[in-house]
């Protein structure tokens, strides 16, 4: 088992583990999904896409 742990408490641990990734992938994709449906995020996101885009034509090729 390593870590001191029996066989009862690494399960347990990788458990919890899957379930805080779990979550922390849930909140990432409702926060996805909110800015994706703001409309003024939205406009900052395509500003800010038209900048790049902007600079990225003045730089010369390799």
């Amino acid at each position: 088992m390593g870590e001191g742990r029996n066989e009862s408490e690494a399960v347990r641990a990788a458990l919890v583990e899957a379930g805080d990734r779990r979550r922390r992938r849930s909140s990432l994709a409702e926060e996805s999904g909110r800015l994706a449906s703001d409309p003024a995020d939205r406009r900052a996101r395509v500003a800010v896409m038209s900048d790049m885009d902007a600079a990225g034509a003045d730089w010369p090729e390799a």
